[in-house]
This record gives C-alpha cells, structure tokens and sequence, in this order.
C-alpha cells in the first residue's frame, strides 16, 4: 500500500514538474530576447556616443589653424561635394526615368491611334467594295481614282506627321529596332505602291 501511494504521488508530481519545465522555459525564452533588445540598444547607443565624441573631436581639431584642420576641412567640403553630386545625379535619373516614361505613353498612343487609323481604312475599304458593286464599270474607274488619289494624300499627310512626331520627341529612333522599322515605312513614296 505503501508503494502505491509512492507511485501515484510521483505520478502526481511528474505534470507539475512538466509544467514548471514548460514556464522555466517561456520565461528563459523571454529574456533571451529582451537581452537581445538590450544589446542592441546598447550598440546603438554606443554608436551613436561615437558618433558625437567623433563630431566634438573634430569640431575641436578645426578649431585650430593648422595642417591636420586643413586636411579635415578639406575632407568634409569634398564629402559635401560628392553628396550634392550624387543628389543631383540621382534627380537627373528620376528625371531621365519620367521622359523615359512619358514618351513610352506617347508611343502607346501613337501605336493606338496608327491601329485606330488602320481600321478605319479597313472598314471604309469595304464600304468602298459595297458601293462599287452598285456602279457602273466608267463610274466606278473615275471614282477609284479619285478615292485612289485621295487615300495616298490622306496616306502622305499620315506619314508626314508621324514623321514630325518621331523627329519632334528627339527619340533617337535609330537605335529602336521597331520605330527604326516604322520610320524607313513612312519614307516609302505612296504613289509608287
């Protein structure tokens, strides 16, 4: 009986033990990391102490007139030239990526309205087709070639103007592969064609 008792009181006490174990455990947890919160803060602030000694040191040192002051004074001024051109640099390359950017929509728009374009002739093509199976054949040479005259001025007066357009955006279309293309199109005489 005696055992008994032994065995189910050290069966009793072995969950207490386990969680015990299980707090000991969250709580080391805990302060390992608010021991790594406080090494680092203290690292911070160990740098930033430097830092301070750092710009008393040499506050102190331009203080005096001699060479090793020359040398920090003309250390700090070229510093705070190389970080002016770098802020300047970085400003032109925003600016460089925003025209990149605008004429990129510009292109996308051009694209857009030379498909517009296209199936507008498209579609007025068979329009054409429709009404010159109702003429007669005299009539219907005449009014080809006026329809023909004025679809190369029309066609002309297009190029012209994306011409105007590409050369106004000062693209450099040569280097493009595509608008290169695009460009040696619109050179093409219409008439010839």
């Amino acid at each position: 009986m005696e055992y008994n008792t032994t065995v189910h009181a050290g069966e009793e006490s072995i969950p207490d033990q386990a969680i015990e174990e299980k707090l000991i455990e969250a709580a080391t947890e805990d302060l390992e990391r608010e021991m790594e919160q406080v090494k680092v803060s203290f690292q911070n602030k160990t740098l930033v102490l430097q830092r301070i000694q750092l710009i008393d040191a040499l506050r102190t040192k331009l203080r005096h007139t001699d060479a090793d002051s020359k040398l920090i004074l003309e250390t700090i001024k070229h510093i705070i030239m190389l970080s002016t051109a770098i802020l300047e640099s970085q400003q032109q390359a925003r600016e460089l990526e925003e025209k990149l950017n605008e004429i990129k929509k510009r292109r996308f728009a051009l694209k857009q309205a030379g498909e517009h374009k296209l199936l507008q002739i498209h579609t007025l093509k068979k329009k054409q087709k429709e009404e010159l199976l109702g003429m007669e054949v005299g009539e219907m040479l005449k009014r080809i070639c006026r329809n023909l005259q004025k679809e190369t001025q029309m066609t002309t007066l297009i190029q012209n103007i994306f011409q105007g357009i590409i050369i106004g955006s000062k693209v450099n279309w040569a280097e493009d592969p595509v608008l290169k293309a695009i460009v040696l199109q619109l050179e093409k005489n219409v008439n010839c064609i």
